[in-house]
């Protein structure tokens, strides 16, 4: 079973995948039914697929699970907004939809292996499977990958976890594939570019006026929804012009309060975690935790429920994933809390 989302990669992968000699079916998703243009839940990604299924001569299916997706990755997104949070609905999707909900459907129809599109790669160690970074440093997927366990990694396909990007255009172009020069999907695919982040959270909840202080409680700005509010944001916070560049360190939506300050003091030396989880063995000691999907990874401990830094860090907002590397190999991976 590969998993097509429409886009370049997925159908370079089915298409590597057929020159191999395997018995190759595409899937797709229907995840989302509201407005789509950012991202990889338009009705025309399904009927891209769909056509380079044809165009491969491999069969094709779709899977509505829409209900599944309002449920596992769009609800909690709103939630998290609503308390203060700053969601990674795309890690969510991985989770719940990609690699549980769909992993589901391939065993109950018998697919004894499953592929995507992703720019990482299944490395066979003596602790068992583990995930990778992709050749393409620029385009390495692992971190939003970080949730598979070694169950799922042992029946897992990456096909293109050797190649650039280039390569995977260049090689759908002389395949005729009608997706080598389609834009890659941008941003959460549920929030258009039309209407916005804003718009989307303010149908679903309300968006309530924040007031904004310094660190010693004086009130110096203000904003119009406390819930759009992120850690280390510098813009759009109501402040007077004229003084130094100033960063939110802290959201507290129960009292509707934004508190800002200098650079310097979001600077961490640790970082709390939830839900952290280690793919294999626990490991005791210094690995390298990166915190963001494109992010540059740093050293630290994961030691009783938290990171700690190394050296200063710069202070993570909750809802963020983090997630621990040795090489290039994944270690494990939690959400940082506040």
């Amino acid at each position: 079973m590969v998993m097509m989302s429409g886009g370049v990669d997925s159908s370079v992968a089915a298409a590597l995948l057929q020159q191999a000699g395997r018995d190759v079916v595409g899937v797709t998703m229907k995840l989302w039914g509201g407005p789509s243009d950012t991202g990889c839940c338009a009705v025309s990604d399904v009927d891209d697929a769909r056509r380079v299924a044809d165009r491969l001569g491999i069969e094709h299916h779709v899977f509505n699970f829409g209900d599944d997706f309002e449920r596992d990755v769009v609800g909690p997104y709103v939630e998290d907004h609503a308390a203060g949070r700053t969601p990674n609905p795309c890690i969510e999707c991985n989770r719940h939809l990609k690699f549980d909900r769909l992993l589901r459907r391939a065993d109950a129809l018998g697919f004894a292996t499953v592929a995507t599109g992703h720019h990482a790669r299944v490395v066979v160690t003596a602790d068992g499977p583990r995930l990778g970074r992709g050749a393409d440093a620029a385009k390495d997927q692992s971190y939003v990958l970080h949730v598979l366990d070694q169950d799922v990694l042992g029946r897992l396909v990456l096909p293109l976890g050797a190649m650039t990007k280039a390569d995977v255009r260049a090689l759908a172009a002389d395949l005729d594939l009608r997706t080598a020069h389609k834009p890659e999907s941008q941003d959460v695919c549920f929030i258009t570019n039309e209407h916005g982040r804003e718009t989307f959270l303010g149908d679903r909840i309300p968006l309530r006026r924040g007031r904004v202080v310094d660190q010693e409680g004086v009130e110096v700005g203000s904003v119009p929804a406390i819930e759009m509010v992120t850690i280390g944001q510098r813009k759009r916070l109501g402040l007077a012009g004229g003084t130094d560049p100033r960063y939110v360190v802290d959201v507290d939506t129960a009292t509707s309060t934004v508190t800002v300050g200098e650079k310097a003091d979001l600077t961490v030396d640790h970082t709390p975690l939830e839900s952290w989880t280690w793919i294999g063995r626990p490991v005791d000691g210094e690995v390298m935790l990166q915190c963001s999907a494109h992010g540059v990874a740093e050293p630290g401990r994961v030691v009783d429920g938290r990171v700690e830094w190394t050296t200063g860090h710069r202070k993570i907002a909750p809802g963020q994933s983090v997630v621990a590397y040795v090489d290039d190999l994944v270690l494990g991976g939690g959400t940082a809390t506040s």
